[in-house]
């Protein structure tokens, strides 16, 4: 299994680029990635602004030999068109049936939480707390091939309209969590600590 993790946005409402503020020993960005651990055989990283930083990033996380996937980094060159481009720019990599994806930005998800979402059966599976759909989410090829073939101004909800959703509740705030705003890392840095 893969997953696509999108690391092409501003962070304009972080104040600072969020993906690489520390976060416990981690980056956000590879407190991210760590969660795919034993579950993906591949991460595939789309970064677009600041595409360099991530690429450095990426660099670092894979020269510690941590992790035993492949990270694998995509560059968009569009990503100001949206993120549906950088969905598209993921997908194109992706070579398996299923695969997962999240926003780079959701650090604080558990991996046991994405063992089940990736146990999970449907084309569309969503985790959801407290009946909140969250992320990541598992996307089965049909969709891929659906998102690929989408007009680049349309977005993944669209898509994701044709499909039967398969909700599955976890007892996991983690997917709920973003690190958005300066608040949301005061809050993601309070919730690790806890």
């Amino acid at each position: 299994m893969e997953a696509i993790i999108l690391a092409a946005g501003y962070s304009s409402r972080a104040n600072a680029f969020k993906l690489t503020l520390p976060l416990g020993q981690k980056t956000v960005l590879e407190q991210t990635i760590s969660k795919f651990e034993g579950i993906c055989s591949r991460v595939i990283v789309v970064a677009g602004f600041q595409a360099e930083i991530i690429q450095e990033e990426i660099a670092k996380i894979s020269s510690k030999n941590a992790y035993s996937f492949q990270i694998k980094f995509v560059y968009n060159e569009n990503f100001t068109q949206g993120m549906f481009r950088s969905i598209q720019a993921g997908c194109k990599e992706v070579q398996g049936t299923t695969f997962l994806l999240t926003p780079g930005d959701y650090p604080l998800v558990k991996n046991e939480t994405i063992q089940l979402i990736a146990k999970s059966k449907g084309n569309v599976v969503i985790p959801s707390f407290h009946y909140k759909g969250g992320h990541p989410i598992k996307l089965s090829s049909e969709v891929k091939q659906e998102i690929l073939e989408t007009h680049p101004d349309r977005n993944l909800r669209e898509v994701l309209n044709h499909y039967e959703k398969n909700y599955m509740n976890v007892e996991d705030p983690g997917v709920l969590m973003d690190v958005d705003t300066q608040e949301d890392y005061q809050k993601a840095l309070s919730y690790f600590k806890a």
